[in-house]
């Protein structure tokens, strides 16, 4: 699809500006010819760039900057993992240890520009050298929870076509148990201490590298990154990201939700398999020569959460809803922040007594935002604007957002209908390209002018959107952390020998917003069964069968399922009745 950007289109950024703040971009990060082009867009004169690398463009230009001691002394990337262990780096350090990744993927791994890699790493450093590395390499990366089973890694590797993956000991035998039924995986790198028949070591191998290395040319339509985002029916579809839609856009627009300087250090709780952590972690704050902060964190603790917050320089956190609800369940008087003053959630809407009380105690906002895998942070809560509860706040910049019908007419404040983003005459920066090897699916996401996100929701006099529940039956858990289609579980569970029928659908759930819940129909064989001993039984063959966190937290027993004449599952009156409105 063609990125058109041109200064007429920017009329709605212009408009959208926070009350007595000012337009923010960053021409001094450019390189000479990309800055040309930059102020050229500003002025209305031209398209965007024809060519544009976040590495080069943007993270070693804040390594010349901070040579040059016109960067604060603190560090790019901070990461702990809670047991001692540390890791600091500057600009320069990044980019030198990147440049080595990049020589180890290239020479090592003999993988060339265009290529894909599937990448399923924790919240440890190497995460970011590899996603650095492969933007130097011109490399398409594809980020995968850690979380992810046998079956889940098969069908990405099939469907991508990805030629190498990187993972840890951890999940390295559920790759070997799949990868012959993968002819184009050729290199397989594992990040470990021990090593391992038919892996390369990659800590060994980069550790070996030149760091001598000339970043590839890449235009900014170039595919970057492919993310893998669940359907209500099928399986994940594969959303892809250009240089321009994730590493171009903050240039010119995510000052208004995060809004850093190059002092200031965010915290972003999210797993790295989701789009969150490549905007909220990678993107979004180096744009602004800020420092970000990653704790390994194991597992989600309260304890441990604010501990950091205390020990540590944390500016800015973000995290899903489920992240607060847990927080203020906690006397939080006997906490004090260290730096702590910009709080973002997103994924659900939160609960306006939990804004409240994270308010009350800690004297702090709740900002919310508003986003897609395929589109970035559609509406957020900038700086300085009055909050709403129970709002995501305004469009954000580069986004016309308006509610509309079925047949894409735009409804008057404070009628439901479903949030879209105007596509067209031009497509905004910031849209994912497409969904690979699926053109009806891209195209099903288009209706009119706009492109339809299957959200609905209103917005009223003042501009506030509010978010009102999903048109399809996607799972959203624990805020944004987890988005679960019902195909995936179904498909797990009907491998059951116990189970004839089921649909999945989501159920409220008073700390994580939303949960996945089974209805399943028994086979006869199995009605004399001890039914708490079936459920379990059944959640455990799920957590094996696909990614844990996709395992129904509840599951009822019932005769039959309620269909449609043609035989179709109803699973909206399913969820109706769960959430109360039947």
């Amino acid at each position: 699809m063609k990125l058109l950007f041109k200064l007429q289109s920017l009329k709605l950024l212009w408009t959208l500006k926070p009350p007595n703040r000012t337009f923010h971009g960053h021409p001094r990060l450019l390189s000479s010819d990309v800055h040309s082009q930059y102020e050229s867009i500003r002025q209305g004169k031209q398209e965007i760039p024809k060519y544009f690398n976040f590495a080069s463009d943007v993270l070693d230009k804040w390594s010349e900057i901070e040579k040059a001691g016109k960067r604060p002394s603190n560090p790019a990337f901070w990461w702990i993992n809670g047991k001692g262990e540390e890791v600091k780096w500057s600009f320069e350090e990044l980019g030198f240890l990147s440049r080595k990744v990049a020589n180890v993927l290239t020479k090592d791994c003999g993988l060339q520009k265009g290529d894909r890699l599937i990448l399923v790493l924790p919240r440890i450093p190497e995460w970011w050298l590899v996603k650095v590395a492969c933007m130097r390499a011109g490399i398409v990366v594809i980020p995968g929870t850690s979380q992810l089973s046998a079956k889940d890694i098969l069908y990405r590797l099939q469907a991508s076509k990805a030629t190498c993956l990187i993972t840890t000991d951890k999940l390295a035998p559920a790759v070997d148990s799949v990868a012959s039924q993968c002819q184009l995986l050729k290199t397989k790198l594992m990040v470990s201490k021990s090593s391992r028949e038919g892996w390369l070591n990659f800590t060994e191998l980069y550790q070996k590298q030149s760091a001598d290395h000339d970043c590839i040319k890449t235009r900014i339509e170039d595919p970057m990154i492919i993310f893998f985002t669940s359907g209500t029916t099928g399986s994940p579809k594969m959303t892809q990201h250009s240089q321009g839609s994730l590493g171009f856009r903050p240039l010119l627009s995510e000052r208004y939700w995060l809004d850093l300087t190059p002092s200031d250090m965010i915290w972003n709780t999210a797993d790295t398999g989701w789009i969150l952590t490549s905007v909220a972690s990678f993107f979004d704050p180096w744009v602004f020569g800020s420092c970000i902060f990653i704790h390994h964190l194991p597992q989600t603790e309260s304890a441990v959460i604010l501990n950091t917050l205390c020990r540590f320089p944390i500016d800015a956190l973000v995290g899903a809803p489920t992240l607060f609800r847990m927080l203020v369940q906690n006397d939080l008087s006997k906490y004090k922040f260290m730096s702590l003053k910009y709080c973002t959630s997103g994924g659900e809407p939160l609960n306006p007594e939990v804004m409240e009380q994270w308010k009350s105690q800690t004297g702090l906002d709740i900002h919310e935002v508003y986003g897609q895998t395929e589109t970035g942070i559609i509406c957020c809560g900038f700086k300085g604007m009055k909050i709403k509860p129970g709002s995501m706040g305004k469009a954000a910049p580069l986004y016309d957002v308006q509610i509309v019908d079925k047949n894409a007419n735009i409804l008057p404040p404070g009628q439901q209908g479903e949030i879209a983003v105007r596509s067209k005459p031009i497509r905004p920066l910031g849209f994912f390209s497409e969904y690979l090897d699926n053109p009806k699916k891209t195209a099903e996401s288009e209706r009119g002018d706009f492109y339809v996100t299957g959200d609905r929701g209103t917005m009223d006099e003042d501009g506030y959107f509010q978010f009102i529940g999903r048109d399809d039956d996607i799972i959203i858990s624990s805020g944004s952390v987890y988005r679960i289609g019902p195909f995936e579980v179904e498909s797990a569970l009907i491998e059951h020998p116990a189970v004839v029928e089921t649909a999945v659908v989501s159920s409220p759930d008073p700390l994580r917003g939303e949960v996945v819940k089974a209805f399943v129909v028994l086979s006869p064989t199995f009605s004399s069964t001890d039914l708490k001993s079936l459920t379990r039984d059944l959640q455990d063959h799920v957590k094996k069968t696909t990614a844990p966190y996709k395992y129904p937290r509840k599951v009822e027993f019932v005769k039959e399922l309620p269909k449609t004449v043609t035989g179709k599952i109803k699973r909206k009156e399913l969820r109706d009745k769960e959430w109360g409105r039947i």
